[in-house]
C-alpha cells in the first residue's frame, strides 16, 4: 500500500512511498483511510520520534474495511476518526477499536480527522484544571490546533477566555470562538488567572506562570517555541505560592473523548477550524507551513487511492 513514510533526507522529511498492509489485532479494525490531520507534533518531532522508513501521524478518519476480530467496534462500512501513537499516514491503518469513534454522515470525513490530538488534549487539558465557571481561564498559542478547540470548550464551560497569540493576524476570528479578550503575547495582561493551558513553551510558560492567581494551575500542553522553560520559584513564593505547573500527558483511551467532539461538531456546537487542505502529495508544504507559524488551526491531506 501507499504511504507517507519518515526520509530524513526528503522535504520535511516525508515522502510517498510503499510499505506492507498492516496485520490488525484481535481488538484492531482495519481502516481504509479517506483523510489525515498534521499536527505540530507530528512535524517538529518527526526526526527524534520516527525511524526512517517509518509511517508517522496521529490522526485519520475513513470507513471501516474489516471490523475487529474480537467483535468489538463498529462493523465493516462504518465511517469512523481514528487515533494511534503513529501509522495515521497510510492507505490502511489497523487501529484499536478503544481509539475510535463513529462519524455520522452529516459529518464530512476531513473535518473528523482534524478532531483527534488537538480536540482530545484541548479537552482533557481543560478537565484538569477543574471547574471552569466564571473564572479566568489563559489559552496560549491559541491560533493553533489545539488552542482554537480550547478556546471553545472552555468559552463553552463557562470561562472567561483570554486568548494570547503571537500576531495580531493569528487572533482573527478567535472572539467569534468565545474568547473574551485575545491578546499578542501575554505582557499585556495584567489580571491574575485561575487555569492556563500553555502550547508555547519557553519563555512564555515561565510568564504565564507569573501569572496565575493562589490556588491556580497551569498545563504544559506544548512546546511550539522549541525552547526550554526555566522557572524562578523564589519569585512564585514571594507572590505567595500555592500554585502549580503541570506537564500535561494525553494518555490513551480516546474513544469516548472523540465520540463526545463529534457530538458536539454534529450539533454545530463545534467548530473544527481546517485552515490548510490538499492531497497527500503536498504533504511537505503542509508541514513547512506548520512550523512556519502560516496555519490557523488545522491541516489536513486528502488520500488518493
Amino acid at each position: 500500500m501507499r504511504a507517507l513514510v519518515h526520509n530524513p533526507d526528503a522535504p520535511q522529511g516525508l515522502q510517498l512511498g510503499d510499505v506492507p498492509e498492516p496485520d490488525p489485532r484481535p481488538s484492531e479494525a482495519l481502516i481504509r483511510v479517506a483523510a489525515v490531520s498534521l499536527n505540530f507534533a507530528d512535524v517538529a518531532f518527526l526526526r527524534d520520534r520516527q525511524a526512517p522508513g517509518a509511517v508517522p501521524g496521529f490522526d485519520a478518519s475513513g470507513v471501516v474495511l474489516a471490523a475487529a476480530p474480537d467483535g468489538s467496534g463498529p462493523p465493516a462500512g462504518t465511517r469512523v476518526v481514528t487515533f494511534g501513537w503513529s501509522g495515521a499516514w497510510a492507505e490502511l491503518r489497523a487501529i484499536d477499536t478503544a481509539e475510535l469513534a463513529v462519524v455520522p454522515d452529516v459529518v464530512e470525513l476531513d473535518v473528523a480527522a482534524a478532531i483527534p490530538v488537538a480536540g482530545v488534549t484541548a479537552l482533557r487539558a481543560l478537565r484538569r484544571l477543574g471547574s471552569l465557571v466564571g473564572r479566568r481561564v489563559l489559552i496560549t498559542g491559541a491560533s493553533g490546533g489545539v488552542g482554537r478547540f480550547a478556546v471553545q470548550l472552555a468559552a463553552r464551560a463557562g470561562a472567561h477566555v483570554v486568548a494570547s497569540v503571537g500576531s495580531p493576524e493569528r487572533g482573527e476570528g478567535l472572539s467569534t470562538l468565545g474568547a473574551a479578550e485575545v491578546v499578542v503575547g501575554v505582557a499585556p495582561i495584567s489580571q491574575l488567572v485561575y487555569g492556563a493551558l500553555d502550547n508555547v513553551g519557553g519563555r512564555t510558560l515561565a510568564d504565564v506562570y507569573a501569572l496565575l492567581e493562589p490556588g491556580g494551575s497551569v498545563q504544559s500542553v506544548g512546546m511550539a517555541s522549541l525552547e526550554p522553560t526555566t522557572i524562578d520559584f523564589e519569585q512564585a513564593r514571594l507572590r505567595g505560592g500555592d500554585t502549580r505547573i503541570e506537564a500535561f500527558a494525553i494518555g490513551p483511551g480516546f474513544g469516548p473523548d472523540l465520540a463526545f467532539l463529534v457530538g458536539l461538531v454534529t450539533a454545530g456546537e463545534l467548530d473544527v477550524q481546517i485552515d490548510w487542505r490538499g492531497p497527500w502529495e503536498k504533504a511537505a508544504d503542509a508541514a513547512a507551513a506548520l512550523l512556519g507559524r502560516k496555519v490557523r488551526g488545522k491541516a489536513i491531506l486528502e488520500v488518493s487511492p
